[in-house]
This record gives structure tokens, C-alpha cells and sequence, in this order.
């Protein structure tokens, strides 16, 4: 819509089919709103979400569902539960307009994001040792880094990578409790070495991608979109490849500790974990630094093994947990010096 000036002095608006959709002031629930405002709500939702992605493996053990089926439960119902989100909210119910303007954007991301991020995350699995896999998949905010700068040519600062090298010594410490030999293997390892490397390129794209579609129709439909069609595509190319044909239907058929942490993965882990982690990031005044506080999933995860699991924490993980946080910090304050004026 173009304001244009009439004879009698008046502005009226003209409108422009070229112009990009604009939402309405309460197309965003509070929540959503009160990101934008807020630097300190954005990366706090961030955080929240990351405490989601840590305590997955948790309630993932009480399913006694792994592997792929495990995947394709958690992102149907979690995708499903996002669509249902959007329903509750009465400015974020058409689904359809993103489609009408982003089609054909939306099934790509949704299958690239989703569908091949996390079916090259599992399949790494048979190949490639968990430290080594855990390891590889915290390096996503370095692909974030990268990504921001190849496609939106933002700078990927000295001060950030430093912090990332740090960051990531830290992390192989803390997941493989000193014994830094386990991140090596045989020639065997290095196809799921190359498998994992992979997921963390898709994912990190398609956060610095998925970007600009939260900015113009909402983080909630925009995630509820990609996350549910993704799910669509992973339970299709899980079905083909494992033979595992997943049946929502049969959910509560199954015992009910079962079904209640299928729920809970669905629900906390990926419906609000997500919707958190991607709204956070899309609000962030810096995506790179917002996403480096997934460098913080192993610590979380540390201490809620020691908290609920009784899990003891050794001096190597304090050690690790002590180099992370160092070089989180590192990053905020060598940061924010290189970028203030000589005086």
C-alpha cells in the first residue's frame, strides 16, 4: 500500500501488488510482541528453548521409542500441535495466505530443514559414535555464523569465531568427560562423520533462511507450517527406507508411560521448544550470537543429570562447563569492545 496525495491535500492509500503482505498490529500474540520490544525477552526465549532441546534425550529414554520412529513421533504430533497453537490464536488461524505468496519456499524449507536435517542427524547415528555425533551437532551457531554472512552478508567477527573455537573445545570436553580419544574412530566413523557435518549445514541454513518469512507472517505459522510438513516428508522417507510406518492413531494404545512422554517430547520438546528457539532467534538483533547460547544444551543437560538422575559431575565437566561459559562470555565483551568507537 503507497500513500498518494489527491488534489483536495489528502493522503489515501494506493495499492501496490508488488508490495510485500504487512500484518495487521494484533496479528502476534503478547508473547511474540513482547520479543520484538525486547532484546533481553528475545535471547531469554532462546535460552528456554535450548533447555528443550537438552532435555529431550531425557524424556525420550521413558518412551523406550529411539532411532527414526522416535523422530517422526516427535515432529507429527509436535507439528500438529504447533497447527493447533495457531488455532487458538484468532490473527494466526489462515494458514493458507504464506502459501499463496511463499509456496513453493515453504515446501522447500520444510523438506530441507526437517526432513533431510534430521534424517541425516539419525542416519549418522549407525555410522558414527554419539560423542562424536553430540560433538558435530552443537556446532550449529558456527553454521548459523557462516550462513548469516554468506546469505545476508552480515560479518561473522574475529571475536565470534574465537569463542567459537573455545566454545566447541569445551563441548568435546564436557561430552566425552576428558577422554578426547573417543572423538576419533576409523575410517568407518568418517561416512557418519560427513552425515552429521551435513545436518548441522541444513539446520543452521534453514534458521538464517526461515528468517525473513517469521518477519513477514509470524514465527507461529511460519514454524507450525515448516515443522508439520517436514513431518509429512520424514514420516514418507522414514516409511520407505526402515520399513517404520508410524500410526499416530496407535499412540494411546500403547502403555501409558509411553504415550505420556511421546506427549511430553511433542509438546515441550518441540512444539514450544521450537516455537521458542526460532522466534528467538528471529527477534535477536544478532542471530549469531543468539544462536551460539546452544553452545549451552550439554551444561543444561549435565545439570539436569546431576539434579534429577543423581549423575555426578567430575572435575573434567567442570572444567569443560567452566571453558564454555568462559567463551560465551568472551564473545559478549571482546564483541561489544571491537565494535565500540576509538575515542
Amino acid at each position: 500500500m503507497v500513500p498518494k496525495q489527491t488534489a483536495a491535500g489528502h493522503a489515501h492509500t494506493e495499492f501496490n501488488p508488488d508490495a510485500p503482505p504487512r500484518l495487521p498490529r494484533n496479528d502476534r500474540p503478547l508473547l511474540m510482541g513482547l520479543w520484538h520490544r525486547s532484546s533481553t525477552a528475545a535471547y531469554l526465549a532462546v535460552l528456554i528453548g535450548v533447555a528443550g532441546h537438552a532435555s529431550t534425550e531425557f524424556v525420550a529414554v521413558l518412551s523406550e521409542v529411539a532411532g527414526p520412529e522416535l523422530s517422526v513421533w516427535r515432529f507429527l504430533l509436535g507439528g500438529l500441535g504447533l497447527v493447533l497453537l495457531c488455532l487458538v490464536f484468532p490473527a494466526s488461524r489462515d494458514l493458507i495466505a504464506p502459501f499463496r505468496t511463499h509456496g513453493p519456499q515453504l515446501v522447500g524449507l520444510a523438506l530441507f530443514g526437517v526432513t533431510l536435517g534430521f534424517l541425516l542427524y539419525h542416519r549418522a547415528l549407525d555410522f558414527a559414535t554419539v560423542p562424536q555425533v553430540a560433538t558435530m551437532v552443537v556446532t550449529i551457531p558456527v553454521g548459523v555464523g557462516l550462513a548469516n554472512q554468506w546469505l545476508n552478508r552480515e560479518p561473522f567477527s574475529a571475536a565470534k569465531r574465537i569463542s567459537a573455537l573455545g566454545a566447541m573445545t569445551g563441548v568435546a570436553l564436557l561430552i566425552t568427560d576428558g577422554y578426547l580419544a573417543r572423538l576419533t574412530g576409523g575410517p568407518e566413523n568418517l561416512i557418519g562423520i560427513v552425515m552429521v557435518l551435513g545436518c548441522t549445514v541444513v539446520i543452521a541454513a534453514y534458521t538464517v533462511m526461515i528468517r525473513p518469512l517469521i518477519g513477514t507472517y509470524g514465527v507461529l505459522r511460519i514454524t507450525a507450517i515448516t515443522m508439520f510438513l517436514g513431518a509429512l516428508g520424514l514420516w514418507g522417507v522414514v516409511g520407505v527406507i526402515w520399513s517404520l510406518w508410524v500410526n499416530p492413531l496407535t499412540l494411546f494404545a500403547r502403555p501409558p508411560q509411553q504415550w505420556a512422554a511421546l506427549l511430553t517430547i511433542a509438546l515441550w520438546n518441540t512444539t514450544i521448544t521450537q516455537f521458542l528457539w526460532l522466534g528467538g532467534l528471529a527477534a535477536v538483533p544478532d542471530i549469531t550470537r543468539g544462536s551460539y547460547l546452544f553452545f549451552l544444551k550439554p551444561v543444561i543437560a549435565t545439570g539436569l543429570a546431576f539434579f534429577f538422575l543423581d549423575q555426578p559431575v567430575t572435575l573434567w565437566q567442570i572444567m569443560a562447563i567452566a571453558v564454555i561459559c568462559t567463551a560465551l562470555l568472551t564473545e559478549r565483551f571482546a564483541g561489544g569492545a571491537m565494535r565500540s568507537p576509538v575515542p
